[in-house]
This record gives structure tokens, C-alpha cells and sequence, in this order.
């Protein structure tokens, strides 16, 4: 069938609609719209419709935006610990050996696709097989508004680190090392005050989210220019201004640019090349070796004194391929090494695995919970301090979520009620800047099952009070309260009214808009200030 006269029609409107439609679609039957908009770009690669330069830039803006935001995120006290960096290089390592024995055994047996390729090659794909989707994990961290837990800022870690490995490969594979003129950029230290004082200097509108893209796309170009990886300059001016006390304000700015740039990005990989029943086959089959992939993350996880819980979730959020993968492969392609059709195995694979992964990290913790037992036999009793169960030490209120929000229900439950209040985050720098304070705020994860199972031994705990920073957060706290038939009153928060009756659906006793109770609040305060 000639298809040729949709893609004259088909123009850019076209194609944003499709995604819109698919990406729609995608969150109705409960997957995330990143498999909708991969989906537009399988579709669009069948009507014969290329990749024009408007989507590339949109693609390449994504990811740049992307680790921009990750490094605002970032602590690189993660990075040093061997929770990460050693679990990254056994871990790489590992998959290398193991995948690349299965490739060239493959090969050696001269299967489809397979035959002709070396042990050199074999490794190589085993190489880009073996990280995992730095856009699939932020996405789904963000989503549930997990980023500062420990499990999500470990993922983060290890994706961080897989990319320090992506760079070395890339230059390797160039042939070439960065120039000299690349020693320049450790000058870039040392200017951090400056940076920070431009930050701080911008106010809160539409020069903030500049002077992020300023940030993002020069340390991108400037990185570029010396001969080292674009994306990685993107990064390191993030991590340069994370610890600014806007950081967290510019990341939320920038968030619905940095989401719609990376359509793009996931419409060009079902459009990296064409599409056949062999590349579909080979695809599908490469999808349950991500399995093996996440058995290894969680071993060597718990093997290093993290405990069963943190360990599962932060693998499962690393359970998929990664967009890396076809960088590697166009490298192949580009150098006369690979076939141009591992493109489009890789991109089956990599969507594929969107697929399996969205829906298990969508219940992590009912695959946890329900399966508690099994998981517990790989903890080690010996676990790390950051990581231990909570203690409320006999507190019966508990607040949830110490962000500005939180922090005005603790200051004023405190004041009501004494010292039986007790904040709880899991955000490690909060903690310390609200303990430095003087309030009684611990370390815990409001979706964790052994915590609650504590809290219900306990029976202290009586009235709850839920601030998280999402609908998701607060759902998933819902839930594990409602699994322990906890007894006490429950408050939640909101931001739109649609989420106020599916908060009470999922039993909280009392629900307030931030937003509604804000302006009930300003109009009370006038009131009394009139009488005064």
C-alpha cells in the first residue's frame, strides 16, 4: 500500500497529535505516555515518515535538559559510595562477560543477524545491552516523587555512573582523547560562587528558567568544544549549582520543557530504522535477558549492606535497556561494523523493555509487600545507617513530607501539642537543615511496608498527616496504611481538586488544597490583624 500521500499530509501538527492521541491512550490503560510516544514513532517510521531536523533538535534539547536536571539533583557524596560506584563496575562487567559469551556463541552458530560477528563485536553489544535508560528512570522517580529517597538517588548513581563509562566509550570509539584545552574545565570549580550569585540574582520568572538553558546548553557547547561528550557538560553544570537553595525551584521550572523536548527523543527511536519481522523477533528476545540484569543489580545490592527493600526498588526502577544502547549501535553502524538493523533490534528491545518495566515499578511496593518474605532471605543483618528502620520513639503524630508545606503543619501541630510530633522525609540534606533547626525530624519512606509494620506493633501513632510532593506519593502512603487497617485519623494534601476525592476514596479522613486552605489562611490572618 503507497502511504506516500499521508506523509505529505502528515506535517507537524500531524505528528504532535498522533503523539498526544497514543501518549493518551498509553496512561488510560496504566502505562506511562513515554510508551505512547515511542508507539508514534514505530508508527510513523511504517508511513515511511523520516525524522526531520525540527525533531532531532527536540531529541538532542531533551536529553541535554534531562541530565541537566538530574545534576541539579544530584549529591555526589552518592557517587563515592560503594553502594554505587562498585556495584556499577561489577555490575557492567558481569553483563559484559555474560551477554557477550551468549552473542558469540549465537554468532558462532551463524543465527540471523548474529552471523558474522566477532568477539570484539559480541562484547560491544553486550556493552550497550548492559546500562540502563537514565530518561526511563528519571521519569518514573519524578513521577512518584522519589528522586531524594535512597533507593532513587542510588539508581541515579549507578545510571550516573554508567554515563561516566558512556564518555570513555565514546571517545575510544572516536579515536581520539579530549584535547588539551579540556584541563580548562576544572576552572569551572572555582566559578561556582559566580554562578550561584547569578542564580540567586534571577528572581522567580522567566529569567530563572534562562539562565538554566543558558546553563544547560553552554556547559553542553562549551564541553562539546574541547572534545568531551556534550550531555556530560549539561550534567556537571547542574551538579555545579545543585547545592544552591534554588535548585530545587529551577528543576521544577524547568520540568515541563525539559518533558516536552524529550518527546522528541522518544519519537526518534521508533523512527531509527525500518522496521522487519526478523529485527521484531530478535527484539522480543533480548527483552527477558533484562531479568538477568535486574537479579544481578539486586545481589550485589543487598550484598553490600543494603537492605531487601531499597535494593528491589531501586532495581526494578533500573529493570529496562537503555537509549545508550543505539548510540553504541549507530557508532557500530556508523564505522561499518554492525548491520543497520541492530538499530532497529535495539530500539524493539529498548521500547519493549518501557513496556515491562513501567507497569512493574508502577507496583513496587505490592511486589515488596506481597512477596516480603522471599526478598528478606538476601538481606544481610549488618545494613548501612542511612538505611535502617525508623524508630518514632513513641510520637503519635507523624508528618509526612518536610517541605514548606510540612514544615508549617509540623511548626504548628508542635505548638499545639508538644513534643509527641515527629516529621519524617526521606531527603538526607532536609533532615539536617531541619534537625540544625530544632525539630524532631527522622529518616523514613511513607511507602514503606516494614515501617508501617513497625508503626503497627507500635500503636502510637494517631493521627497522620500526609505533605508528600504528589498525588502518586501520597496514594502509595494510602495504601500501605490501608494494609495494616491502621485505625487513626488520616490528612492528606492536595494540589487540584480532581485528586481530593481519590485521596478520600483511598481512605484519608481529611483532605485540604494547598492551594484553597493558603488563601483561607491569608483571609483569616487579615481578619484578625483588622481586630487587632
Amino acid at each position: 500500500m503507497d502511504f506516500e500521500w499521508v506523509a505529505i499530509a502528515l506535517g507537524d501538527v500531524a505528528w504532535i497529535s498522533l503523539a498526544f492521541f497514543l501518549g493518551f491512550l498509553a496512561r488510560l490503560i496504566g502505562l506511562p505516555p513515554l510508551v505512547g510516544f515511542l508507539a508514534t514513532g514505530f508508527v510513523l517510521n511504517y508511513l515511511g515518515i523520516a525524522s526531520g531536523e525540527m525533531l532531532e533538535k527536540l531529541a538532542d534539547l531533551g536529553i541535554t535538559l534531562l541530565l541537566f536536571t538530574v545534576g541539579l539533583k544530584l549529591n555526589l557524596k552518592v557517587l563515592i559510595r560503594p553502594q554505587v560506584w562498585l556495584v556499577t563496575v561489577l555490575h557492567i562487567s558481569i553483563i559484559i562477560a555474560l551477554f557477550g559469551a551468549v552473542i558469540f556463541s549465537l554468532a558462532l552458530m551463524s543465527a540471523p543477524l548474529f552471523s558474522g560477528l566477532d568477539l570484539k563485536l559480541s562484547l560491544m553489544l553486550a556493552f550497550a545491552l548492559s546500562f540502563s535508560s537514565t530518561v526511563f528512570v528519571v521519569k518514573s522517580l519524578e513521577e512518584k516523587g522519589e528522586m531524594k529517597s535512597l533507593h532513587g538517588r542510588i539508581a541515579i548513581g549507578i545510571l550516573v555512573m554508567q554515563d561516566l563509562a558512556a564518555v570513555i566509550f565514546l571517545a575510544a570509539s572516536a579515536g581520539k582523547l579530549p584535547s588539551l584545552w579540556a584541563l580548562l574545565l576544572f576552572l569551572l570549580i572555582p566559578l561556582r560562587p559566580l554562578l550561584h550569585h547569578l542564580l540567586q540574582k534571577t528572581g522567580h520568572g522567566e529569567l530563572l528558567i534562562l539562565y538554566g538553558l543558558v546553563l544547560a546548553l553552554g556547559g553542553a557547547e562549551l564541553f562539546e568544544l574541547v572534545g568531551v561528550k556534550d550531555d556530560l557538560g549539561a550534567l556537571v553544570m547542574g551538579v555545579l549549582i545543585s547545592t544552591h537553595s534554588k535548585s530545587t525551584e529551577l528543576a521544577k521550572s524547568m520540568l515541563g520543557f525539559k518533558d516536552l523536548f524529550l518527546l522528541g527523543f522518544f519519537l526518534s527511536i521508533g523512527m531509527s530504522g525500518q522496521l522487519s519481522l526478523e529485527a521484531l523477533i530478535i527484539g522480543g528476545l533480548l527483552v527477558p535477558f533484562v531479568f538477568a540484569k535486574s537479579a544481578l543489580f539486586f545481589a550485589l545490592m543487598t550484598r553490600f549492606k543494603l537492605r531487601a527493600r531499597t535494593s528491589l526498588l531501586a532495581t526494578l526502577s533500573l529493570t529496562n535497556y537503555s537509549e545508550f544502547g543505539l548510540i553504541v549501535a549507530a557508532i557500530g553502524v556508523t564505522n561499518g561494523w554492525l548491520d543497520s538493523e541492530w538499530l532497529v533490534v535495539i530500539a524493539i528491545a529498548l521500547s519493549l523493555s518501557y513496556v515491562l518495566a513501567a507497569p512493574l515499578n508502577s507496583i513496587d511496593n505490592k511486589i515488596y509487600g506481597q512477596f516480603r518474605s522471599f526478598w528478606m532471605r538476601f538481606q544481610r543483618k549488618e545494613r548501612l545507617p542511612d538505611d535502617m528502620l525508623l524508630d518514632t520513639l513513641g510520637a503519635t503524630i507523624a508528618i509526612f513530607g518536610m517541605g514548606r508545606v510540612g514544615s508549617g503543619a509540623y511548626d504548628k501541630m508542635r505548638a499545639l501539642h508538644g513534643e509527641t510530633v515527629v516529621g519524617i522525609d526521606f531527603d538526607a540534606e532536609l533532615i539536617k537543615r531541619h534537625q540544625s533547626l530544632g525539630r524532631n525530624v527522622l529518616h523514613g519512606d511513607p511507602s514503606d511496608a516494614d515501617f508501617w509494620d513497625k508503626i503497627e506493633q507500635d500503636h502510637s501513632i494517631e493521627l497522620v498527616m500526609l505533605a508528600l510532593p504528589n498525588l502518586a506519593a501520597n496514594l502509595d502512603a494510602l495504601e500501605q496504611l490501608r494494609e495494616i487497617s491502621f485505625p487513626g485519623r488520616i490528612a492528606a494534601t492536595a494540589r487540584y481538586p480532581d485528586e481530593e476525592e481519590g485521596l478520600r476514596q483511598s481512605g484519608a479522613t481529611a483532605v485540604f488544597n494547598i492551594y484553597t486552605e493558603a488563601g483561607a489562611g491569608f483571609a483569616d490572618h487579615v481578619e484578625v490583624q483588622n481586630q487587632v
